[in-house]
């Protein structure tokens, strides 16, 4: 009976969040373009997804092979060099990518100095004379131009977009994931025992709270160049506050109730009253404010990338994006584009966020 109520309440619940058809629709784009990102290797990428050579089926997408294997003498395999394209369409063919470059892809062929503005509309005809790179592929696919121009090294846009889209949402996520656990565990602690337990850890979380996270990321990015996860490390230590109130609150409200009452003179341990009975009710107002915080931690990332205490130097990034339209006023097209992204990105989330918080309002949920 309560499995079948717990479904039925699910249910309800679900209901309630595509009645919210902002936030359905949010959710749907979302997930499609979190989708794309996942499987950038083969939308977005300087080596064909399937290569046919002398009978031989070949994946370069997921397997390294040196230019050896196609008569050559290099130890990695440009497969954007027309002899080596000539070399494999006499011997078989191939299956590009859509967009054939990688996040770290210099395109040598620019018709115009970088960054170089996004590509015109072109016939094929004009695509094959105006790129010779196009003109080594028999049929002068449109996956060699840059629909969003270049940045100043030359980098496909689209690409990096797509790269950059995917880290960040993923750093969003372990981040949200993380800091989540330790401060729903933290907030639990202190609001099921009060007291001196909660008095102390409080006077803690003021303390640990005013530290200064950016110098921190300053004086660490003098020392040693930062990674994905270490910057995540650093990050989880200082973001694990924000929840910690709101499941305290919780906890606080719901320890002298009677069921809970009831599960001590059980003799149930401290543990299970926590974790059984309470924190189903917490995570309510916990799990409303996840996406909010999700789109703060891309806020973040996105803002140590745009300021150079980010990842590392090359690595795709929607703020080293909004940085090169900063040092770059000559190109708008750049600093138009991450602002857009990221615009449309934080503006998913937030909508998502509000179709839970409908979904999870116990005034709506039980009316």
């Amino acid at each position: 009976m309560a499995l079948f109520t717990l479904k039925g309440l699910n249910k309800r619940r679900w209901e309630l969040f595509k009645a919210n058809r902002r936030g359905l629709w949010s959710l749907w784009i979302f997930g499609a373009l979190f989708l794309m990102s996942v499987f950038a290797p083969i939308i977005a990428n300087d080596r064909p997804m399937l290569v046919s050579y002398k009978g031989e089926l070949l994946f370069p997408t997921f397997v390294n092979y040196p230019e050896s294997k196609f008569g050559g003498f290099l130890a990695r395999t440009d497969y954007r060099d027309p002899v080596n394209q000539e070399e494999i369409s006499a011997n078989g063919w191939m299956i590009w990518p859509p967009i054939r470059y990688s996040y770290n892809t210099v395109n040598n062929e620019l018709p115009r100095p970088a960054p170089s503005t996004p590509a015109p509309k072109l016939t094929r005809d004009e695509a094959c004379v105006k790129y010779p790179l196009g003109a080594a592929d028999p049929n002068c696919n449109f996956g060699n131009l840059n629909w969003l121009g270049t940045d100043d090294q030359g980098r496909d846009v689209v690409a990096r977009l797509i790269y950059g889209f995917r880290i960040s949402v993923a750093f969003g996520l372990i981040l949200t994931f993380l800091s989540s656990i330790i401060g729903v565990a933290a907030g639990a602690v202190q609001g099921y025992f009060g007291g001196w337990t909660d008095l102390l850890f409080q006077r803690f979380i003021d303390i640990w709270s005013s530290m200064p996270t950016l110098y921190l990321l300053i004086i660490l990015a003098a020392f040693i160049t930062p990674t994905f996860w270490l910057l995540l490390f650093i990050l989880v230590l200082f973001s694990w506050t924000g929840l910690v109130g709101v499941v305290r609150a919780e906890f606080l409200r719901a320890r002298n109730l009677e069921y809970v009452r009831a599960a001590r003179a059980l003799g149930l341990s401290n543990t299970k009253i926590m974790f059984k009975h309470l924190l189903p009710n917490a995570l309510i107002s916990t799990v409303t404010f996840m996406p909010f915080i999700l789109s703060g931690s891309v806020t973040t990332l996105t803002a140590l990338d745009f300021l150079g205490f980010g990842l590392p130097p090359g690595s795709p990034s929607l703020g080293e994006l909004l940085a090169q339209g900063k040092a770059n006023l000559q190109a708008p097209w750049l600093g138009f584009t991450g602002f857009f992204v990221v615009s449309i990105m934080l503006t998913l989330l937030v909508f998502i966020g509000e179709g839970v918080r409908d979904a999870l309002d116990p005034r709506k949920t039980f009316a």
